[in-house]
């Protein structure tokens, strides 16, 4: 092939090549283009062509420059130096950069509400840590739970809780600003990066908003759901040095307000820290003490008014630790059913009472507490019946003690656990009544046994008018329903006269007996029907 023929064939080439293809001198001339460039890039001059290219920077053969935006497409531009000057091959990549952020939009959004993800959340955490100290200063990173999210989600179907978390995720979203960052962490957990704000206050005000505006009521399929929401507060401007010790103070943050109800949202402080390795290690003893059976029960009488005589005893358990001492349950408890603890040892208590009371007289019932967070175990019932079959204990001496968390959490099944256990004469009772604020509602959806008044009521009487109302109302309420009426904490002859004169069956307290452990229970009944009535305390000082 001669010279003039091998020209030819390169020129060819150069014009029907897909790729744009340009020759530029090295004074920067455009010395030749093919049809695909002028394709490419239309009526832009050269001139400005290669000031957007900044030739002056092309140091290295073969270097790519960043894609350009030309007439609305994305161009990918490669240089090579070659003796004449350089030679531009300008390929169009507008499809294959459009998929690259589709796919990059799609990895870092939650499909069910079309918020961010926590992918995004950490990536967009990483690059203001990782910024100017003045830029992190005014951000705050706040989480988001949801209350009662779950009992909605067992009641009404999962497509009502999708349903649901949108109409949230909307709400959030209309509470930030364009500059933050809103996304879903997981399950019924969103969070918010806000930015460019003065912090602590700015968040502050956020959290407010967002409290009111998330437990306005909901509208879905006919159904009108409340939830209520905590709001946890992390300022970046605190020492922070990853994104998973900023995630990790905004949650703790969460958890303290969702601890303190009285609360709407909580901002993280260093000291939370030492809370939490604190409360690491009880949950630590927790468990030991449960494997090395550290718990014991205790039984407080209850003495019925009627009959002037005990017919009864609630289990109460008790933890005395070898290192820490005697541990209170409202320290240890609440811990227990937020870490689940309490399933394991709400059994060991459930079958422990179940064979202690078989000791007792026949007509001597026991009353066992059962937590929200045992009911989620569907296999409650069944231990129920087997802590009754390998104690011997008659169903009808049994008495389940619930508060309107189990109703609350669980509703989904609770009824029909409870349904099943009462058929077989389990007794069951509502405790704390009146403490909640919607114990109505339940009465009407469940017959209970016996309502127990808290202790609050009876022992503020004196003071406030307004308690000793609750505690008649509450009174007529179980005798209009045929329910009895338990009064707690009677500490004195004051008290006992009140509450009975108020209607209530029953009274527990200090008045009657403290707490008593196991192996002193049938000396006290002895003691109780030798002598009937209220004094039998002056006995027993049992702490």
């Amino acid at each position: 092939m001669s010279g003039k023929q091998a020209a030819a064939l390169a020129l060819s080439a150069f014009t029907t090549i897909d790729s744009g293809l340009a020759m530029i001198a090295p004074d920067g001339r455009m010395l030749m283009t093919n049809p695909a460039f002028a394709r490419l890039f239309g009526e832009t001059s050269s001139d400005d062509l290669l000031a957007r290219l900044q030739l002056s920077a092309w140091t290295e053969a073969g270097a790519a420059t960043p894609p350009l935006s030309v007439n609305g497409r994305t161009v990918q531009i490669r240089v090579k130096a070659v003796p004449q000057g350089y030679v531009l091959n300008c390929e169009d990549i507008t499809a294959e950069s459009e998929r690259t952020a589709r796919d990059t939009r799609q990895a870092r959004t939650d499909r069910l509400t079309e918020l961010g993800n926590r992918l995004l959340l950490r990536e967009r955490l990483q690059e203001l840590l990782a910024g100017p100290s003045a830029i992190r200063d005014d951000c705050a990173l706040l989480t988001i739970d949801l209350d009662r999210f779950k009992a909605v989600n067992d009641t009404l179907g999962r497509n009502i809780g999708d349903a649901l978390l949108g109409l949230v995720a909307r709400r959030i979203r209309a509470t930030a600003t364009d500059e933050d960052i809103v996304v879903r962490v997981y399950g019924d957990q969103f969070a918010i990066i806000q930015q460019a704000r003065p912090q602590p206050d700015s968040a502050i005000q956020l959290a407010k908003r967002l409290r009111d505006l998330l437990s306005r009521p909901y509208m879905l399929e006919g159904q009108l759901i409340d939830i209520t929401a905590n709001v946890g507060i992390a300022p970046l401007a605190q020492a922070v040095t990853d994104v998973d010790q900023a995630i990790k103070n905004a949650d703790l943050a969460l958890r303290c307000a969702k601890q303190d109800h009285s609360v709407d949202y909580f901002v993280f402080e260093s000291s939370l820290d030492e809370t939490v390795k604190a409360r690491r290690a009880l949950e630590t003893d927790l468990r030991r003490a449960l494997a090395l059976r550290e718990f014991a029960l205790v039984y407080q009488p209850q003495f019925d008014l009627q009959s002037c005589r005990v017919t009864g005893l609630e289990a109460l358990l008790r933890w005395n630790s070898p290192t820490r001492g005697p541990v209170s349950p409202m320290d240890f408890i609440p811990l227990a059913e937020e870490t689940g603890i309490i399933s394991p040892i709400g059994e060991w208590v459930l079958r422990t009472a179940c064979r202690d009371a078989a000791n007792w007289p026949d007509d001597i019932t026991v009353a066992v507490n059962i937590s929200a967070v045992q009911f989620a175990n569907r296999a409650l019932a069944t231990i129920v019946l087997s802590a009754l079959a390998d104690s011997g204990l008659d169903p009808r001496r049994l008495e389940l003690e619930i508060t309107e968390s189990v109703m609350l959490d669980a509703r989904g099944t609770a009824l029909g656990v409870l349904q099943r256990l009462r058929a077989t004469g389990v007794s069951v009772s509502l405790d704390d009544f009146g403490t909640g604020y919607s114990s109505l509602g339940y009465l009407r959806s469940f017959p209970f046994d016996k309502i127990k008044i808290d202790q609050s009521f009876v022992r503020g009487a004196a003071e406030d008018p307004g308690n000793r109302a609750i505690v008649r109302a509450i009174a007529s309420l179980g005798q209009n329903l045929g329910m009895a009426t338990v009064a707690e904490g009677v500490e004195t002859a004051e008290h006992m006269e009140r509450v009975a004169a108020d209607g209530c069956t029953h009274v527990q307290g200090y008045l009657i007996s403290r707490p008593l452990p196991a192996e002193r229970v049938r000396t006290f009944l002895g003691l109780s029907e030798a002598a009937p009535g209220p004094g039998l305390s002056d006995h027993f000082k049992v702490a």
